[in-house]
């Protein structure tokens, strides 16, 4: 009975009797966040407790959460030995040598303690009874705690299951490692001018529209759709982009610094250590969770040149680059320009284009 109610006493604990006027500032919960096997019993009595307080008075709200999302189980592999008198004996995945075949799978298992074989059991929810939890302080000790958070929220979405896996682990310490090393790169390159958006030359235009495309993703990502794999794998995408950027000219700088900045505010709720550490090195004021969040810049988004794809018969051919939203003619003319179009084209009559604005140019011929 207790927990069906406390969170209603949570937002009044030295309330004189059982609930006050707190209860409904608080109430309903924005958000909760509980495993699937919440989904039955607790959540029902949760609910069912609410509207009782409710018609009791004590609760001015009819729900007691206005959203619900149930997080997924961490999942691990499992090893275990058949004793003689039919007992299942289960083996921790640390006491086991795996042989993997090149999909990742196991195919063979072995003790370490006696190098004798161990049956697989399978993928399941990590637990006591199956003995396949992982340690998390040993991890913690070898990669820190930032890349154990960044691997629990980058390998799947939330309301999945994440397979624990000790190679996903090493590639999120090894992508905190180069976003370190390139943040002290930019930094040891000394201080950067004042980004001046109308000086940028093309190049510096496309960065800073992907560092804004980015924003505007991660931002949309975390706050309303609650994936954060696809934010985390977007900052990763931004970061390549920028270790192929020359950024030998001050205002590329700029547009690095700027984008440095965004991402270490981005990464702070999931990696806060480094994040903090980082927001120092490249003179953030204060802490960087006092820091506003990073606001994409509608007009770096406008794109300055788009990729369209061209079709001959429904048949990739080329792929042309135009302003954005050019008229068919334009589009037309510059891919029958391009020889593998011209090649395909020849002297067969156009029967038929297809034109998506900034998209697709299909030339039919016959």
């Amino acid at each position: 009975m207790e927990s069906s109610w406390y969170y209603a006493r949570y937002c009044c604990p030295d309330a004189d009797g059982q609930l006050d006027e707190r209860a409904d500032y608080w109430l309903p919960i924005d958000q909760y966040i509980g495993g699937i096997e919440h989904a039955i019993l607790h959540l029902m009595y949760f609910r069912f407790y609410h509207k009782l307080m409710r018609d009791a008075g004590m609760v001015g709200s009819d729900e007691p959460a206005t959203r619900l999302l149930c997080q997924g189980m961490v999942v691990a592999d499992t090893y275990f030995r058949e004793e003689a008198d039919g007992n299942i004996h289960w083996f921790n995945p640390a006491e086991v040598e795996v042989e993997r075949d090149a999909k990742g799978k196991p195919v063979a298992a072995s003790l370490s303690e006696d190098g004798e074989p161990v049956s697989f059991g399978g993928v399941e929810k990590m637990s006591k009874s199956k003995n396949n939890g992982i340690d998390p302080s040993v991890l913690v000790e070898r990669y820190g705690a930032d890349t154990m958070r960044l691997f629990s929220v980058s390998d799947s979405p939330p309301h999945q299951s994440l397979e624990w896996s000790e190679s996903g682990v090493e590639g999120a310490w090894r992508f905190l490692r180069r976003v370190w090393s390139q943040v002290m790169a930019h930094v040891d390159s000394g201080p950067c001018e004042a980004l001046d958006p109308g000086a940028l030359d093309t190049g510096q235009q496309e960065m800073r529209r992907l560092v804004h495309d980015a924003i505007a993703k991660v931002s949309d990502d975390i706050s309303r759709r609650y994936t954060f794999n696809t934010a985390i794998a977007a900052i990763m995408e931004l970061t390549n982009h920028l270790a192929r950027f020359d950024d030998s000219e001050p205002q590329s700088r700029a547009v690095v610094d700027e984008a440095w900045r965004a991402i270490v505010r981005m990464l702070a709720p999931i990696t806060p250590h480094i994040s903090e550490a980082l927001w120092s090195e490249l003179g953030g004021s204060g802490s960087v969770y006092a820091a506003d969040w990073p606001v994409a810049d509608d007009a770096a988004r406008e794109r300055q040149r788009v990729m369209l794809v061209v079709q001959v018969n429904g048949k990739l051919r080329a792929r042309i680059e135009l302003e954005p939203g050019a008229e068919e003619q334009q589009a037309l003319e510059t891919a029958l320009a391009v020889e593998n179009v011209q090649r395909h084209v020849g002297d067969k009559t156009i029967r038929k284009v297809v034109h998506i604005p900034d998209r697709l140019l299909n030339i039919v011929v016959g």
